[in-house]
Parts: structure tokens; sequence; C-alpha cells
């Protein structure tokens, strides 16, 4: 919706606004809003204008987002692409009617993807899709979205706003990302055949849940019928919901320095697999690694799932679900 509007948008426009005769269909008669989605095109301009940064165009209404590597100061660069979504931790964000940092979760599943191959985010689309569309609600997504482009320095370059009756209800929405960057060839990630017997492993901390597991999550919720705007039980200053829809951890600013001076071998970004399944991605075939749980303290929220979830501490454990 930012880089076109519907093809024919203003032939489109204007049927809709003409007065309603027995057998003539229009767009809006079908469900589809055009002025809604012109409002909201007009709503989200200065968010997507904020994003902007070297080698990108942020204007809106081109059928394509452009951007300059040159402008951007790459010499020698490698381009890495992602997509992702944020799971169900969708619904939480409607049960609460809270919708500002579901964007912030969007861009930090795909960044964060980015990053551990050694790229620098340059750009970022979305897709958006509900039954109805909402304008208050996909300004506050697509202003979280924004957000988490300043925060990983990427501009938000294009997106397709989607409503389609009948495919969902209303109220209900889903999200998709879509990131682009860029590594210097000499820099590309991970470098599997350096790495060693006796190298470190090192752990950053995650924010909480970021946005895996919400399908096991919702389930031990609805298992002790709690409501998300109830008291968090592991942070009674806060609601249920509050806490579970914490932001995923943007860790772009924190790795980049270290990436582009060639101190960091390889990465991994720990999402759905957990431990189990995303380290060995970056370990060549002879080699393993040693982890001892004990020497850092679990975080509340994931003591308290793994305790009222009945999560078993075998292979099938918390580490393989959870980050």
């Amino acid at each position: 919706m930012y880089f076109r509007k519907d093809i024919a948008h203003r032939a489109f426009a204007y049927l809709s606004q003409q007065p309603a005769k027995d057998n003539v269909m229009t767009y809006a008669s079908a469900g589809v809003s055009i002025d809604s989605g012109n409002l909201l095109v007009k709503n989200i301009k200065s968010y997507v204008k904020s994003t902007q940064r070297p080698g990108s165009d942020c204007e809106i209404g081109g059928f394509g987002g452009l951007f300059d590597l040159k402008a951007a100061g790459f010499n020698d660069p490698i381009l890495v692409s992602t997509t992702d979504g944020v799971g169900t931790k969708l619904k939480i964000a409607q049960a609460m009617n809270l919708h500002d940092t579901i964007g912030i979760d969007l861009v930090a599943m795909n960044v964060n993807d980015l990053i551990v191959q050694g790229a620098e985010p340059l750009l970022f689309l979305d897709y958006y899709a509900c039954g109805k569309l909402e304008v208050e609600v996909a300004q506050n997504v697509v202003k979280g979205i924004a957000d988490g482009c300043l925060e990983s320095g990427c501009a938000l370059i294009g997106g397709e706003t989607s409503e389609m009756p009948g495919v969902y209800n209303n109220g209900e929405y889903d999200l998709a990302g879509f990131a682009t960057g860029a590594v210097e060839r000499k820099n590309v990630l991970p470098r599997i055949s350096d790495i060693k017997v006796d190298d470190v492993l090192i752990g950053i901390t995650s924010s909480g849940l970021h946005s895996n597991g919400f399908s096991l999550v919702r389930k031990i919720i609805n298992k002790y019928n709690l409501e998300y705007k109830s008291p968090c039980p592991w942070d009674s200053t806060i609601s249920l919901g509050e806490s579970l829809l914490t932001p995923t951890k943007i860790y772009v600013k924190q790795l980049l320095p270290v990436v582009k001076e060639g101190l960091v071998k390889a990465m991994a970004h720990i999402t759905g697999g957990g431990f189990i399944d995303n380290i060995p991605r970056i370990l060549p075939k002879d080699l393993g690694v040693s982890i001892d749980s004990n020497v850092w303290e679990l975080p509340k929220v994931f003591k308290w799932l793994k305790e009222n979830g009945n999560i078993p501490s075998g292979k099938i454990s918390a580490f393989e679900i959870f980050n």
C-alpha cells in the first residue's frame, strides 16, 4: 500500500461513492474500502519517511522501492534477504487491543536473521492482511514497524495492505515482513571453516519470549483460565498480556560493529527450535558445543512456563521451544 495503491484505484474510489442501485455492485459493497486504504496511506507517510537512510527512497507512490548500494557506502557487497512473521503472538495483541509493538517484533524477526549472516539491514517491506481494514489499528502496526526500522537502521521502502473479507474475520489481521541487507564479501558469516575446538560461545540475553512458542504459551494460559488483562503471575506490576507482548530484542546495533571488525566467526539467531536446532546450523559437522544452563538465571517468564506447562527437561525441553 506504500509503493502502490490498487490498480485503477481512482476508478474504484469513484464507483464506491456512487449511490447504490439495484443489481449494481461496487468494491465497497464487497467489503473493501478504498477510502480507508487511502486514509491509511496518508496517515503513515510520516512514519515511513522517518526511516529514510543513505541509499533509500522512502517516498510513497511508486510501483517498487528503490535502494542505492553505492550511496550506502558498500564496495563489494553480498545481498542477504529474509522473510518472517510473528506467529500467534498476534492473537495476544488483538485480544489486548495493543498494536503498537507487534510491528517491532516483525522487523526484529527479520533483521536478526540478517545480522547473524553479517549483513547490515538496509530495507524492509511489510504485508498487512485483514478482513476489514481498521485504519487506527493498521496505523499503529505500521508505526511499530517504523520504530523497528529506526532501531535497526533500515528503511521502510514499501508494503502492501490487503483487505480480504471472507478470508479473515473482522478484528483479525496477519503480518509478514521482508528484509534485505548487505555485507562486504570478506565479512560474510558464518565462517564455518574457521571454527575450532576451544572457541568460546557467547550468549546474549533476550528481552523475553520474543516471537516464538506462542501457540504453546496460549495453551498454557488457557489451561489455567487466565485473562490477558489480569495481573501477570511473574510480574504483578503489569498485565499478563503486556508482559507477553514485550517486543523482540533487535540485536543489530549491539552486533554490527564487531561484525564489521571481523571479530566474530559465526552467530545463530535463536528462534523456533531453540538452542537445539539453531546452534548446530553454524557448526562444522565434527564439532559440538557445551552449554551449562546453571551459569545464568532463567528469566521468570520461562521459569513460570516451564513449571506450569509441565515442559520436560529432556531433549524435548524449553531449550528446544523457546529462545
